[in-house]
C-alpha cells in the first residue's frame, strides 16, 4: 500500500519511522517532509493550504491512504475531500476537527453533555472579555479560541496580567483571536491521554506527561513542549477508565449524535485534580513531542492500527504497548520560544543513536550538506528504559553526543516522576 504522510515536525518524523517498518508498506511519501523523515519516506513539496494539489498527488500516486499530521489541513477541511473522492484517510471531518480548531465549540459541547471541564465564558468583545474577568478569580486561564499554534493560552495571576492577556489575545491571533475563552484555573496535575476512534468506538493508546515550560523546574514561558515522557505515571489504569466513562466516550457519543462523528486520534489534554479527571482541551491530531514517545511503545504495526481507524473497525481492536517508558528531550534553537536561531549546524546524531536512542529531527534542514537548524524545537532524543529514571539517563547520554552549539535543552525531563520512584523506594 502507498501511504502519503502530511507534516515536517518531530512528530510526522517519528510516525514516518514507525510506519515505514509496517510489512503492508509499499512506498511511503511525506510532504513536505524533513531530513530525517527523507530517510523513511520519498519527500514531496506539497501546499498543505491547497487541499486540490494533495487530492490530485494522492489520486496520481494511488495513495491507499492519508495520515494527516498537522492540525489546520484537517480544520480547513482536507479528510472531507479525500474522503468524498474514494480515499482513505487517517484524521477527521472539518466538523469533527472542531474540537481543536474551536475552544468554544468544545467548551460548549461539554456543558451540554456533562463532560467535566473549567468553568468558562465566551466573549467576541475586548471590553467585555475585560469586565468578564470580574467572574473568576486568580490565577485565570485566557485562550484564543482558534488554532494559535500552540501559543494561544495564557495563565494571568494578577487582575493586570489577566487585562493584558485578554487584550494581546484579541490583538494577536487574527482570526483565531476574534473570540476568546476565559476559564477557571484547575489544579492538579496535566497528563495527555490518546485514543483511537471511530464513530461510537474508541480503543485506549497511551498515556504521556509533556514538559511545556522552557526552563528546567518547570520556569519561563510556555512552549510547544520541551519534553515528555510515556506511560504517565500518575496515569493509573482507574484514571484511565474514568476519562474513557466521563470525557472521552461522552464526547464520540455527542459528535454522533450532532451530525459530526469522529474518526482519527483523540488527544485529550487533562488536569488530574482532586475530584477526579477534568478536559483542558482536544487535540484532532498526534501530540509533538508525545508522538516521539508513543510510537516506540507500540508493538503493532502502526499502519494496520490507522487503517482499522479509517475502515471504521476498531471493535476488538487492543493495541500492543511496551511496558518500558519512553522518554524524549527536546533540543531548541537558542532564542526559543521567541525568535529562534537558525542556521546552527547540527552534528553527532549518528553518535548519539549508537547509544540505542533514535534522534527525530523537526526543525532541520540541510545546507550544502550540512545538518542546520531551520525551527523552534529542533531535534527530538528519545530513549527508553524500565524506569522513567533509566530512560531519563539513556536519553540524555545521547542528547550528549550531539553537537548543537546554537541549541539548549531542559536537563530534566521526567524529574517528578523521577523523584517519586526515589521516594518509592526509599
Amino acid at each position: 500500500m502507498n501511504v502519503l504522510l502530511l507534516g515536517s515536525g518531530g512528530r510526522e518524523h517519528a510516525l514516518a519511522w514507525k510506519l515505514a517498518q509496517s510489512p503492508r508498506l509499499t512506498k511511503l511519501w511525506a510532504a513536505p517532509g524533513n531530513p530525517g523523515i527523507a530517510n523513511h519516506a520519498e519527500c514531496v513539496a506539497l501546499d498543505h493550504g491547497h487541499l486540490e494539489s494533495i487530492l490530485a498527488f494522492a489520486r496520481a500516486e494511488e495513495i491507499g491512504l492519508v495520515v494527516v499530521g498537522p492540525e489546520q489541513p484537517l480544520v480547513d477541511g482536507l479528510a472531507d475531500l479525500l474522503r468524498e473522492n474514494g480515499i482513505l484517510t487517517f484524521g477527521p471531518s472539518a466538523a469533527a476537527a472542531r474540537l481543536e480548531g474551536s475552544k468554544g465549540f468544545t467548551k460548549d459541547l461539554c456543558a451540554r453533555h456533562n463532560i467535566p471541564t473549567a468553568r468558562y465564558r465566551r466573549f467576541d468583545d475586548r471590553e467585555a472579555a475585560r469586565e468578564g474577568l470580574e467572574d473568576f478569580g486568580l490565577p485565570v486561564v485566557i485562550k484564543a479560541d482558534g488554532l494559535a499554534s500552540g501559543k494561544g493560552v495564557a495563565i494571568a495571576w494578577t487582575s493586570l496580567e489577566a487585562e493584558d492577556a485578554v487584550d494581546h489575545a484579541f490583538a494577536a491571533f487574527g482570526g483565531s483571536g476574534t473570540e476568546i475563552v476565559i476559564e477557571e484555573f484547575l489544579y492538579g496535575e496535566e497528563a495527555s491521554f490518546f485514543a483511537l476512534a471511530s464513530g461510537r468506538t474508541a480503543i485506549p493508546l497511551a498515556s504521556a506527561q509533556d514538559h511545556k515550560r522552557v526552563g528546567d523546574g518547570d520556569t519561563g514561558p510556555n512552549t510547544g513542549g520541551m519534553g515528555a515522557y510515556s506511560p504517565a505515571a500518575i496515569f493509573t489504569p482507574a484514571i484511565q477508565q474514568r476519562v474513557m466513562d466521563e470525557i472521552v466516550n461522552p464526547t464520540l457519543n455527542a459528535m454522533a449524535e450532532e451530525g459530526a462523528p469522529y474518526s482519527g486520534v483523540l488527544y485529550a489534554g487533562l488536569m488530574l485534580t482532586a475530584e477526579g479527571p477534568q478536559l483542558i482541551e482536544y487535540n484532532c491530531r498526534f501530540g509533538d513531542p508525545e508522538t516521539q514517545v508513543l510510537m516506540p511503545r507500540i508493538e503493532d504495526d502502526l499502519l494496520e492500527l490507522l487503517l482499522a481507524t479509517a475502515e471504521d473497525r476498531l471493535a476488538g481492536v487492543a493495541p500492543k504497548l511496551s511496558p518500558a517508558t519512553a522518554l524524549t528531550v527536546v533540543m531548541a534553537a537558542k532564542g526559543y520560544p521567541g525568535t529562534p536561531a537558525h542556521g546552527g549546524a547540527i552534528r553527532g546524531i549518528a553518535a548519539a543513536e549508537q547509544t540505542g536512542a533514535i534522534v527525530f529531527q523537526a526543525g532541520t534542514s540541510t545546507d550544502n550538506g550540512q545538518l542546520v537548524a531551520a525551527g523552534g524545537r529542533v531535534l527530538a532524543v528519545t530513549a527508553t528504559g524500565d524506569s522513567v529514571a533509566a530512560a531519563q539517563a539513556a536519553a540524555y547520554a545521547a542528547v550528549d553526543r550531539i553537537d548543537f552549539p546554537t541549541g539548549f535543552c531542559r536537563r530534566d525531563i521526567g524529574w517528578r516522576a523521577v523523584q517519586q520512584e526515589r521516594d518509592a523506594a526509599s
